[in-house]
């Protein structure tokens, strides 16, 4: 069995790592993709073979194939994030074979301290939280103590100076990172707080905090930190923040959702907040509709999007776009496309609209999308008195537009009249 067992764990080296490196020039965003792709693919057959190789050999592959996927998307155009996602993966990983593999503790240390403060590239953290069953209570002790010694020999940061900024900015943020994670690790509230809400200045650390204290079990605070978060202003920060705070009453305080939905409607009208409330309200939502319908008739977009997309309402759809005078193009065209299933002659008018619209600006893209749109035309009206009247709008605008080589040869290719 022993022997079997190490032929698997060189086959899996032999497997997984080719994938992983190269030689290639990575500085193409098309080659980068490529490689990226072809990494998953190592990762992936790593994943399945650790339950069947030997711990070590689990350890020593995910080791090497991290430290050659840090090298790789070193010198990558890793524009689409392939590569980084891959490398990721293999940093989720880490930790857990680390443990199992019982790799001496102050050996862990010091790869850490490396990685983190002078490895080949300075964006990707560690996460004490997840290497704490693998350093055990004397290996987190040392690696505080190796974190101090590295505080200690930053100068001091001037009152002035933000967190982020100054010589030694990569020092502090890793730093700072690991001073959340360690409170989190210690399920110190009051270090979660000072660490993720930081001087307040931002909702995004009010949300950070409340993430920090659910995943410590502290779900009361954890609701009043995203709650905050919610309040802080009407920015987008405060709007992500709203999902955090609504997720965890979904979780924990239940009755109170509908609500805070609504308040999170309220502050910031659109077919998304209220396709949330919606979907919260359940059988309570008759008494919320006519509520919603009337604060969204302010934004024909959002109302006419909300009534398509959770609503389903096609009547409704076609009456709101023209009772409240749509005005976008991209939703009109949604909008046609639905009520063309109930009545294809009477979308026929905004249609004609559409095209108009379409070809204010010249060049090939809108060409070729007044083309198709005037093929639907024809093919709604077949078989109508409109057919007649779709074919003179063509001819029309062929003699309006004579003068565009372009269009009339997209014309050509529709088979228009």
């Amino acid at each position: 069995m022993g022997t079997d067992r190490t032929v698997v764990d060189m086959l899996l080296a032999d497997e997984v790592l080719p994938l992983i490196r190269t030689r290639t020039d990575l500085h193409r965003w098309s080659a980068a993709n490529a490689h990226g792709k072809q990494m998953h693919d190592g990762v992936d057959l790593l994943e399945s073979a650790i339950p069947s190789v030997s711990a070590a050999e689990a350890y020593s592959v995910t080791h090497k194939a991290l430290a050659s996927a840090v090298k790789v998307i070193a010198r990558a155009d890793d524009s689409s994030g392939i590569i980084g996602d891959a490398c990721r993966r293999l940093l989720a990983l880490h930790p857990s074979v680390a443990a199992a593999a019982g790799v001496p503790a102050g050996k862990l240390v010091d790869w850490m301290m490396t990685f983190q403060f002078d490895g080949d590239v300075d964006y990707f953290e560690l996460d004490p939280v997840a290497y704490a069953p693998a350093l055990g209570e004397m290996g987190m002790a040392a690696y505080r103590a190796r974190l101090d010694e590295v505080r200690a020999t930053l100068p001091p940061q001037p009152a002035d100076m933000k967190w982020f900024s100054g010589t030694h900015s990569h020092e502090r943020w890793i730093l700072d990172w690991n001073d959340r994670r360690l409170a989190i690790l210690d399920h110190d509230v009051d270090a979660i707080i000072r660490t993720h809400a930081r001087d307040r200045g931002v909702a995004a650390w009010f949300k950070d905090t409340a993430k920090a204290l659910e995943e410590v079990g502290e779900f009361d605070l954890a609701i009043d930190w995203a709650r905050q978060a919610t309040e802080f202003d009407r920015g987008h920060q405060s709007l992500t923040a709203s999902d955090t705070w609504c997720n965890l009453l979904s979780q924990h305080r239940p009755a109170q959702l509908v609500a805070a939905r609504l308040a999170v409607f309220q502050r910031w009208p659109s077919s998304s907040t209220a396709a949330r409330l919606h979907a919260a309200a359940g059988e309570t939502w008759p008494e919320l509709r006519d509520q919603v319908t009337t604060t969204l008739s302010a934004h024909p977009r959002e109302a006419v999007l909300f009534a398509l997309l959770t609503l389903k309402d096609t009547p409704l759809v076609w009456q709101l776009a023209h009772s409240l005078h749509l005005r976008d193009a991209d939703v009109w065209d949604r909008v046609v496309a639905s009520y063309a299933r109930i009545d294809p002659l009477a979308v026929l008018p905004i249609h004609r609209e559409l095209v108009e619209q379409e070809l204010v600006e010249a060049g090939a893209a809108h060409y070729k999308r007044a083309a198709k749109r005037l093929s639907l035309m024809r093919r709604l009206a077949q078989g109508s008195a409109a057919a007649s009247e779709v074919d003179a709008l063509i001819t029309g605008l062929r003699e309006q537009h004579r003068r565009r080589p372009r269009l009339l040869q997209e014309f050509d290719r529709a088979r228009l009249p």
